[in-house]
């Protein structure tokens, strides 16, 4: 699945490529703070959705607030779980809860998404930097969930907005990245900025938007960079900002998780 994405760029790239979008949102963050963004922390983010017929720009949570549960801690502890939804849910899980929310559509502006490769016999898996190629900004199809939350502290009620992150069967090269665990081989939508407009076309029909659903970005549209360890507080030894390549001695190329130097030494036996 996707749990971790990067926002370092310029808000202003994503009023360009939506010229008529309207800025709603009720923050303004700092974006050196979202070169790194984990999911599981519930982060404030930027979210564009379409809104009394008319695209806007707007800051929600990550993790969507499942309304079947009715006690509020419990609530929050479920989004946790809410954080990606599967693309083959959507349309075709009725029983799903992405299926009951399918119509609330949104896109989550990104300039890359980090996914974690294992290495045979490496106690820690190698994170990986992934962007597309002709753009510095690129939108994530999403879904949204908005809702009136009880704040537990003072009794207020409070209007919130929440969102999933959608995810779809790897191509290539994320299926060698993101290569175990319980949800191997699966990425996140990656969409073109056309596509993108499309998603949250409120007329867009139920054939359109399984054709973004079913959207396989081409491998060569992607590049990507091995970075440090962008989990936890351990800073980079070279003090550089998490995005930034970082060099993994003895990572094998992709596709062949045996490391180098164990490939060395059993050639000399």
């Amino acid at each position: 699945m996707c749990y971790d994405v990067s926002f370092h760029t310029n808000i202003q790239l994503t009023l360009d490529i939506f010229p008529n979008l309207q800025d709603n949102r009720q923050m303004e963050l700092n974006s050196d703070a979202l070169i790194h963004v984990e999911g599981h922390a519930l982060p404030l983010y930027y979210v564009i959705n379409t809104k009394d017929g008319a695209p806007q720009l707007t800051n929600m949570e990550w993790g969507v607030t499942p309304l079947y549960v009715k006690d509020p801690k419990e609530r929050k502890a479920r989004r946790s779980g809410m954080i990606n939804a599967r693309s083959e849910r959507i349309l075709d899980d009725h029983k799903s809860y992405w299926y009951r929310i399918r119509n609330n559509r949104c896109l989550i502006p990104v300039s890359g998404i980090f996914e974690h490769r294992q290495i045979n016999g490496w106690k820690n898996k190698v994170p990986y930097l992934v962007q597309m190629k002709e753009t510095p900004l690129f939108f994530l199809p999403g879904l949204y969930q908005e809702s009136t939350e009880v704040d537990t502290a003072t009794g207020e009620l409070l209007q919130a907005g929440t969102y999933t992150l959608i995810t779809r069967p790897a191509n290539e090269l994320m299926a060698q990245i993101h290569n175990s665990g319980e949800n191997k081989h699966r990425m996140p939508l990656f969409v073109h900025h056309e596509m993108a407009k499309q998603w949250i076309d409120p007329e867009l029909s139920e054939a359109g938007v399984r054709e973004v659903l079913n959207y396989e970005i081409p491998v060569d549209e992607l590049r990507y960079s091995t970075v440090y360890t962008i989990r936890g507080a351990k800073l980079r030894p070279d003090h550089k900002e998490k995005d930034t390549h970082w060099e993994w001695q003895a990572l094998p190329p992709l596709g062949n998780d045996t490391p180098l130097n164990a490939r060395t030494q059993q050639s000399l036996f």
